[in-house]
């Protein structure tokens, strides 16, 4: 089973009105469900490294009657790379991000400095036990090299989020 972004964000208690990021937003599974979540009070910065796919979340929100989609063309790599300012965000999702990056503190020190205080950040990577990850293993990151990057970069882990049996998921706070 899959990873399921509507279950996986109840854990995270988003409300009407948050400020929330999808860091790493890709296809926008995370985004369109956060949209919904934080309502049209509310805003999600889909941080995306490839401009189209930020461009066409927009278009995807829009066609479900969701206008608080704002789309930014950044590099998680790059310290500020979010061009989010510090403190902004409520709540905060990576995934699917890890195993493609190569500066993962950065990534985990972006995550810390663009929340909020008391914030939380849910975390969702592919698990290194699955037999249908075999073709990512070189790329895996193991949930307790996870746990640990996210420790490192000031956050404290809050608990495990059942994702499925292909990947892992945790919950961290500010």
């Amino acid at each position: 089973m899959f990873t399921h972004p509507k279950e996986n964000i109840k854990e995270l208690y988003v409300r009407e009105g948050m400020t929330v990021a999808d860091l790493g937003a890709g296809s926008g599974f995370y985004t369109l469900e956060l949209a919904k979540k934080v309502g049209p009070s509310g805003q999600v910065y889909a941080v995306e490294i490839q401009k189209e796919l930020g461009e066409k979340l927009v278009r995807l929100g829009e066609a479900e009657g969701l206008k608080n989609i704002f789309p930014i063309w950044g590099d998680l790599e790059k310290a500020g790379g979010t061009k989010i300012g510090d403190g902004v965000v409520d709540m905060a999702v990576v995934a699917n991000v890890l195993f493609q990056v190569q500066d993962k503190m950065t990534v985990a020190t972006e995550v810390n400095r663009i929340l909020k205080k008391s914030a939380k950040v849910l975390v969702v990577d592919w698990s290194e036990v699955s037999d249908f990850n075999k073709r990512l293993k070189d790329h895996i990151f193991a949930k307790k090299d996870a746990r640990v990057l996210f420790e490192r970069a000031g956050l404290k882990y809050a608990q495990d989020v059942k994702t499925g049996e292909h990947q892992y998921g945790m919950i961290f706070t500010k």
